[in-house]
């Protein structure tokens, strides 16, 4: 069986390009492996929304995620790429933290140029570290991956701090130091996106964020613009709060919750039971009961 990072690694090299969902819990991830995408992502922004109710800004602990991400992995067959922020630290942090999600099953992560406490990529007020300090962890994270297939994309929010041009400067620099991808967040038009790939001797990701700065496109235009990678990192949590705020609402209105559930709102027990994986455990445990 081919190994998960190895996996990875042809899905980003394929000439289609790869579509990535972004989850923030296990119950999404399942959803994203059933309808039969080929990999999958759990990043900050999803999972602070789901692990503390609270926004992307850097308060959720390196324990929390990583809790987060290995509960996840252990639950779908899917290789899975996640986030670390600015690293936990300085390089022993990120040569630790890689080693720990690389050993927990991650088949990748990607670490940012943000100072910490760092923001979600489309809010303002961001700060990025001087590429002098950024380097050193990137070199790190690629020191400390065991399996040289564990792909390591290096993220730059440059281009909301200094333009678009710094932000070539810097995808090319880490692109130059061995990043196997790069990620130029918060590109805000069809010119830049395309003028970032014919730059940038790497594959790169565009993130689709609905609302965000950048240009939402189908994954074939995108694919057009010379992107490896689509990935989709807020749109799992938006659709949950948006049930959730309606279901309260609805419960709360009316005493009840009838009128409201139905096949395009929401599962009833038995679908939500083989959903789950319930049935497939129960019929698991048979095995260890025969006489």
């Amino acid at each position: 069986m081919m190994k998960k990072t190895t996996l990875f690694r042809n899905l980003v090299n394929a000439p289609e390009i790869l579509m990535l969902p972004v989850v923030h819990d296990g119950l999404s991830a399942l959803a994203v492996a059933r309808a039969g995408f080929p990999a999958l992502s759990v990043a900050g922004y999803g999972t602070a929304g789901s692990v503390l109710g609270l926004p992307d800004i850097g308060l959720i602990s390196s324990t929390e995620m990583l809790t987060h991400y290995a509960n996840i992995i252990a639950r779908v067959d899917l290789p899975v790429m996640v986030d670390i922020d600015t690293g936990f630290g300085d390089v022993n942090n990120v040569i630790r933290t890689v080693r720990q999600v690389e050993r927990m099953g991650a088949a990748a992560l990607f670490i940012e140029d943000q100072t910490y406490p760092k923001r979600c990529g489309h809010m303002a007020g961001k700060s990025v570290t001087p590429v002098e300090e950024y380097l050193p962890k990137l070199r790190a994270a690629l020191w400390a991956r065991e399996d040289p297939d564990f792909v390591i994309m290096a993220r730059t929010d440059a281009a909301a701090v200094y333009g678009i041009d710094e932000a070539v400067r810097r995808a090319k620099l880490y692109a130059g130091a061995g990043a196997d991808i790069v990620f130029v967040e918060a590109v805000t038009s069809e010119e830049d996106m395309r003028a970032v790939n014919a730059a940038v001797p790497a594959p790169s990701m565009a993130n689709m964020i609905e609302g965000g700065r950048t240009p939402f496109l189908p994954a074939a235009r995108l694919q057009e613009l010379g992107y490896a990678v689509a990935a989709y990192p807020c749109a799992s949590v938006f659709t949950a709060a948006r049930a959730l705020t309606r279901w309260a609402e609805h419960l709360k209105a009316h005493g009840t919750s009838a009128g409201f559930s139905g096949p395009d709102t929401m599962m009833d027990f038995e679908e939500y039971f083989e959903f789950i994986g319930a049935a497939e455990i129960r019929e698991r445990e048979k095995a260890f009961f025969k006489d």
